[in-house]
């Protein structure tokens, strides 16, 4: 835990000063409100002796005597004020510089976390839910920075608060001070109890908000299908219970806390009446037997001392309530900082790629090392740059994680991967991603113009280079139809395009990256027959350099590929020409019969 602290506290950097400078702060603050109550029992003492000496030298009260006692007093009502004002200085400025070290430690570690994010490949993010990834970035850095602010301030200040009133009330009041001594183990005690309990229950919360972030990305994510399958009421209910179940374990914890309150009140009360009652007997006895043990002024430094230290002591604990708190938050973001990418750069990167030839050599992969099968086995394929690549296969065959290998978005176990006659392990991966296309199974546009989303792939294509690659994906049509044309806004995830029309973008988008290498994963399904063989005369005549690899539910969208791999349970099937499976493949020639309606004349 204290290595992720120690992680976390990186992300301070230039706020490192105000932590710093901040526990002076509070420790000024402290030492003077601890030495008002004694300043101020001098005040009460001096105020008392004025009035005794008055009502004895009369008719002229104010010579000698009561005149030094009037300037007495003068002094120490001006360092009454001093002091209130230098404590209220150092209490701002504590405040001020905590704010601004919480805060930008909060936005520097949002920041470090997202960086760290886009490092990790599709192994690390496997790890972690988005629900999870999401909480963890909003909560838990919140309850962080409150946690941080809290313990620059207060974790300083009240400790020494305790500590400070402790040593004035001997000071002033001698023996009464005792009584704090009895009452402090015993008030600490009840509040451990309950900070014990709470903190089980706040661990228990952290989970909760996982399920109810996951329940509202779920819902607005898949909205169209809930309305589509009119679920809105069981939608509703299922969110219901996440927030309710969450709901029930804050009140718990928040019932349990709220004892704090009346165990420090009754704390309080009690030492007061036991200051008050031992006071009013010294004082008593001291009039009766003409001595003075215990002032007035001192009597009333104590109760404030007595407040004083049993306020720091309610204080400690819901620091510890919110210590336990954080140190979840800390446990989740820390892992993800700590997270180490799977896949990184070699020490001297190829930074070029020379062409689009690919070749795998007995490859074997699976997804996570304590798999008990291979997601892929016994991979041996040959592709030749400029190839028109076709592969078929039932869903769960292993195409998607085969495509995946290429771009280095996994990486193997066994065997060889090489893209242009290197290793794909010796590549920089920004250089073999720039020449890697990939047009992935599930589309996705960001919010803007259409032009934002196509400049993904070449931030500084000219206007001519976009009409250019939406007239290779046949996206020209339907972009001209619209009345801002390139400028048309897309909603959050392409929302207000139709699904061809997404898939036609992510294509020209791809396309803009001039790649060696370009895979569609399934990219046509949304698209006529007619469209899909217009955009496949379009990349075999405009890219005729580039490797094409295409991922296929329809044999129609294949059938003129130089090479068809069909996969089956992770492993090739077998390799060869339209006209080859079709003689010569069982599984070919079944997706072919029925996609034709021919089933019956085999």
């Amino acid at each position: 835990m204290w290595k992720k602290i120690k992680l976390i506290l990186k992300s301070l950097r230039q706020y490192k000063k105000d932590a710093i400078v901040t526990p002076f702060f509070m420790i000024g603050e402290a030492a003077l409100e601890c030495a008002l109550p004694f300043v101020m029992s001098m005040f009460v003492d001096t105020m008392r002796n004025i009035t005794k000496l008055e009502d004895i030298m009369t008719p002229f009260p104010y010579e000698n005597g009561p005149i030094q006692l009037e300037i007495s007093l003068f002094y120490i009502l001006i360092t009454l004020v001093v002091m209130a004002l230098l404590s209220l200085m150092f209490g701002i400025l504590g405040g001020v510089f905590a704010s601004r070290a919480s805060v930008g430690l909060a936005a520097n570690l949002r920041s470090d976390m997202y960086k760290k994010l886009e490092t990790f490949s599709f192994a690390n993010i496997d790890k972690f839910s988005a629900s999870s990834l999401v909480t963890r970035m909003t909560t838990d850095i919140s309850t962080v920075q409150m946690a941080f602010q809290m313990v620059i301030r207060a974790v300083v200040r009240a400790p020494l608060m305790m500590i400070f009133s402790a040593v004035m009330a001997f000071m002033t009041g001698g023996q009464m001070a005792w009584i704090f001594v009895c009452l402090i183990p015993v008030i600490g005690l009840c509040l451990f109890l309950i900070i014990r309990v709470a903190m089980k229950i706040f661990r228990r919360l952290f989970k909760r908000y996982d399920k109810l972030n996951e329940s509202v990305q779920e819902n607005i994510t898949g909205m169209r299908v809930v309305k589509s399958y009119v679920r809105e009421d069981y939608e509703k209910e299922k969110f219901n219970r996440a927030s309710d179940g969450m709901t029930g374990e804050f009140v718990k914890a928040e019932k349990i806390v709220a004892l704090n309150n009346p165990v420090m009140n009754t704390g309080i009360h009690l030492s007061n009446v036991l200051i008050i009652g031992l006071g009013a007997y010294f004082i008593g006895r001291d009039i009766q037997n003409g001595t003075e043990t215990l002032t007035i002024g001192q009597m009333s430094a104590l109760l404030t001392y007595g407040i004083q230290i049993l306020m720091s002591l309610m204080f400690v604990s819901m620091i510890m309530v919110m210590l336990v708190m954080s140190i979840e938050g800390v446990r989740r973001i820390g892992e993800v900082l700590e997270e180490e990418p799977t896949i990184k750069n070699p020490e001297n990167p190829i930074m070029e790629v020379p062409n689009g030839e690919v070749i795998f050599d007995n490859v074997n992969f699976k997804y996570s090392e304590t798999a008990e099968k291979n997601a892929l086995e016994n991979i041996n394929i040959n592709i030749k740059s400029g190839q028109f690549i076709g592969i078929l296969g039932s869903t769960g065959s292993g195409k998607t994680s085969l495509v995946n290998l290429i771009s280095r978005l996994y990486d193997i176990q066994e065997g060889s991967l090489k893209v242009g006659g290197h290793d794909v392990k010796e590549y920089d991966l920004e250089v073999l991603r720039n020449n890697v296309a990939v047009v992935l199974q599930k589309n996705f546009l960001f919010s803007g113009t259409i032009a934002d989303n196509l400049r993904w792939g070449d931030l500084n294509a000219t206007q001519e280079e976009l009409e250019q690659a939406c007239k290779i994906s046949q996206a020209e049509e339907f972009i001209e139809s619209f009345p801002q044309k390139y400028e048309t806004r897309i909603e959050q995830g392409g929302s207000n395009v139709s699904g061809g029309q997404k898939q036609r973008l992510c294509i020209a988008r791809a396309l803009l990256k001039k790649p060696k290498i370009l895979i569609l994963d399934d990219s046509t399904s949304a698209v006529d027959t007619k469209t899909d063989r217009l955009i496949r005369r379009g990349l075999r005549e405009d890219l005729p350099q580039t490797t094409k690899i295409v991922i296929a539910q329809r044999i129609s969208s294949i059938e003129d590929a130089d090479q068809i791999i069909i996969m089956e349970d992770g492993k090739i099937n077998a390799i060869g020409t339209h006209n080859e499976l079709l003689k010569n493949n069982h599984i070919y020639q079944e997706i072919y019969y029925t996609q034709n309606n021919q089933g019956g004349d085999r």
